[in-house]
């Protein structure tokens, strides 16, 4: 039923909003340190970090400092943590061998955070393209991105991170039939208790330009990836894909980019009811922090308003490069 308001003056909506106690009261949505999953970049190496040049104040960690950076976040009560591996030209292939090493730098990471900081969730990122040198997320054959052949890729990735003591797999890739495969071997290797994260609704945007910098990924690819990712003008797509998703094992979904596609967020909550979450993705954090170096924004406003409008969509969580930043200020 829809609600009903009394006439001004009996209703005056400006009642509510007099006084900061007043507004807290009546606030509907509210961001927490709970609701952050912070992205980290690593590479091979030993006490040092490199700067993304179009990410200001995000760089590529060695193993020990990605450690240091995932005690800082369960310090600061940050769940989770999401790692990406940037992995240098000469060790990409087109069998995309090491992407389901056991010694991998992801797979390296995985089991040093865990053993240093057991109690913070890591996630992983399941696709070829940071071991593929051709840059797509899956095997390339005669210029198509072949599915089937990929999925069996995946798999082997994806145990092979569930073995280093992943908490969270991220499927990344946009395969057809992938989350169905990952779940039956986690299912049959005593990997029950392993979590999907996909990503369910994943664009073929153009916001992810500073990630494949920070990945090693933009010189690498060969086309674009618009045969397996989302067209941005596709909505009810997005709902044949979460539901599928669902249907085949995944834990939670996931929207990628976020802001620009805040009403797929919502139409998802809305429609399913489950864990729902969006990565604000590397151009959203770089157009932010660019912005705000040059004086045209208030940078800790916009970026605390830009991911409580996540919370307002439907989002359960949201993977941001502001994580630290955000939780310091929520902390306070």
């Amino acid at each position: 039923m829809k609600p009903t308001v009394a006439p001004f003056p009996t209703t005056r909506l400006r009642r509510m909003r007099q006084s900061p106690a007043l507004r807290r009261l009546a606030r509907e949505n509210t961001l927490t340190v709970d609701d952050l999953i912070w992205p980290v970049f690593v590479m091979d190496g030993k006490d040092d970090e490199t700067p993304v040049a179009s990410m200001p104040g995000v760089t590529r960690k060695t193993i020990d400092r990605v450690v240091k950076a995932a005690k800082e976040a369960h310090a600061l009560g940050i769940p989770a943590i999401c790692i990406f591996p940037y992995t240098d030209m000469a060790a990409r292939t087109e069998d995309c061998a090491l992407a389901w090493s056991p010694d991998n730098i992801s797979n390296q990471a995985i089991r040093a955070i865990k053993d240093a900081v057991p109690e913070i969730a890591v996630m992983t990122d399941i696709a070829l393209d940071p071991y593929n040198i051709n840059g797509h997320d899956g095997f390339v054959e005669d210029g198509e991105i072949v599915n089937d052949r990929t999925v069996d890729a995946l798999v082997k990735m994806a145990i092979a991170q569930a073995e280093a003591g992943a908490d969270i797999l991220g499927p990344s890739d946009m395969m057809d039939g992938r989350i169905a495969a990952i779940r039956a071997a986690l299912e049959s290797g005593g990997h029950q208790n392993v979590t999907i994260l996909s990503y369910t609704a994943k664009y073929a945007s153009s916001f992810y330009g500073p990630f494949r910098d920070a990945v090693g990924a933009s010189s690498a690819l060969t086309g674009d990836k618009k045969t397996y990712q989302m067209d941005p003008g596709n909505s009810d797509e997005a709902l044949r894909l979460v539901e599928r998703d669902l249907n085949e094992g995944a834990d939670m979904v996931m929207v990628k980019p976020g802001m620009p596609y805040l009403d797929i967020c919502r139409r998802v909550k809305d429609s399913f009811g489950v864990p729902t979450y969006a990565y604000q993705v590397s151009g959203e954090y770089a157009m932010v922090q660019a912005a705000a170096q040059n004086g045209w924004l208030d940078h800790d406003a916009v970026m605390l308003e830009s991911l409580l409008c996540f919370k307002r969509a439907g989002c359960d969580g949201i993977l941001t490069y502001f994580a630290p930043a955000v939780a310091k200020i929520l902390n306070n």
